[in-house]
């Protein structure tokens, strides 16, 4: 996984993307989707959108992802949503991830919002549950 230049290791975005959705996998996030919406908003290459089924999972979720991003030295813009939300945006300029409470997914449904967007096969990153 990346190539070593000078010393440094370059990770193009979709590796950060499979480091991303392995760890949320890890910790059982539920219905992990990837939207390929480059072509459609200056905003990022890709969303990411799943769900938790409870405040702690969706803290865990959370916690794992923004480790990995630290332990990567993945460029990490912002956090919303942390404290008490029960949605939590990660931005990582080329990547968002929207972390969900299980109720909170189906009311803002970004995936019918981005229906345009392409969907990336993540089913080998993810384990089967």
């Amino acid at each position: 996984m990346g190539k070593k230049t000078g010393g440094l290791i370059i990770i193009n975005t979709k590796e950060k993307l499979e480091v991303i959705v392995r760890a949320a996998d890890d910790r059982l996030a539920h219905d992990i989707m990837v939207l390929d919406v480059a072509q459609l908003t200056p905003l990022a290459e890709y969303f990411v959108v799943m769900d938790a089924k409870n405040d702690r999972q969706l803290s865990a979720i959370v916690n794992v992802i923004t480790s990995v991003i630290d332990e990567n030295n993945f460029e990490l813009k912002n956090v919303e949503g942390k404290n008490g939300g029960k949605w939590v945006l990660i931005d990582m300029n080329d990547i968002i991830i929207h972390v969900f409470h299980y109720s909170e997914r189906a009311n803002y449904n970004l995936e019918k919002i981005w229906q345009d967007a392409p969907l990336v096969d993540v089913s080998d990153w993810i384990s089967e549950q």
